[in-house]
């Protein structure tokens, strides 16, 4: 039974530590779209556990599946780090269909505001509108 345990344990460590560290960019990036996510926290949403990061060059997006549900407000905060000029934030819902959502941009930053009717599965789009290749973070908050 403790070599079971010892098993199991060394294997999650394996597990954890295969994760690859976020990136110095990527680090700044996530520091960016927390003091963005923070202005609506003010507003009574709360930040969810998780973030997602990556890298962007112009003209090009990454897209996240989300699970979200009816009656509910979401912000999903996205900030890149300098080489990026412009970012946008887009909702869509599973057919890939654009929701109406709040829009904000300011630069290296960018939100939407979105509050689905339906519950389920939507797709939010971090696209980088202008600028050179940048390492971003999104995150969602809720209320």
């Amino acid at each position: 039974m403790k070599r079971t345990i010892l098993a199991l344990t060394l294997s999650l460590g394996v597990l954890h530590s295969a994760r690859p560290e976020p990136s110095n960019e990527e680090v700044e990036a996530r520091k960016r779209a927390l003091e963005l996510a923070g202005a609506f926290s003010n507003e009574g949403f709360k930040i969810r556990d998780g973030n997602w990061c990556g890298s962007l060059k112009s003209g090009t997006g990454k897209v996240i599946q989300v699970n979200l549900y009816a009656g509910n407000q979401y912000w999903f905060s996205a900030a890149a780090t300098d080489g990026a000029k412009k970012l946008e934030v887009t909702v869509y819902d599973e057919v890939g269909a654009p929701q109406t959502s709040e829009p904000y941009q300011e630069g290296t930053t960018a939100a939407a505001g979105f509050s689905p009717v339906a519950s389920g599965a939507y797709y939010v789009k971090v696209q980088e509108l202008e600028g050179e290749a940048a390492s971003f973070c999104l995150l969602c908050s809720y209320k």
